[in-house]
């Protein structure tokens, strides 16, 4: 038990940092001029962003029922359910920028002059900075909860 609860602890640490660095990857790419290869790639790298997200979630499912810990500390733990509700919201937000850089990326493959629309642009900026920002409130509520706090 305790080397399953230690590797689903490494798996999905690695998986949360993973999609830390998404996120980023898509803050820093989402700048200026976006020619079709940079929509290409932000195409792929959203893609990933589901799977990791997705990963994230078997994972810590599989946390909470084959931890040390048990699922009744989780269960009736409310920084547990914050820190699900903070998750919850960063994938609401991520389905903004996901729909756009899918359409975007069809219609740069359609017409080799497209440009991305400015206000477009901003508007998943915003969407980006705002996941990024309650992204951040996942280490902090997991953090708590990993030293008792919420039972």
């Amino acid at each position: 038990m305790e080397t399953t609860d230690l590797a689903l602890a490494i798996v999905h640490h690695l998986l949360v940092f993973s999609l830390a660095g998404i996120i980023g990857a898509e803050f820093v790419l989402i700048r200026g001029d976006l020619p079709a290869a940079t929509l290409k790639r932000l195409a792929g790298i959203d893609r990933h962003y589901g799977i990791i997200a997705a990963l994230i979630i078997i994972v810590g499912i599989g946390r909470v029922f084959w931890s040390l810990k048990g699922w009744e500390f989780y269960i009736h733990n409310w920084v547990f359910w914050a820190k699900m509700a903070a998750f919850g919201v960063v994938g609401l937000l991520s389905i903004v920028p996901t729909v756009r850089f899918i359409s975007w990326n069809r219609q740069a493959g359609a017409n080799p002059s497209f440009a991305v629309p400015a206000s477009e642009l901003v508007s998943v900026n915003a969407y980006i900075r705002a996941e990024a920002f309650v992204f951040l409130l996942i280490p902090v509520f997991a953090a708590a909860m990993a030293r008792g706090y919420g039972i």
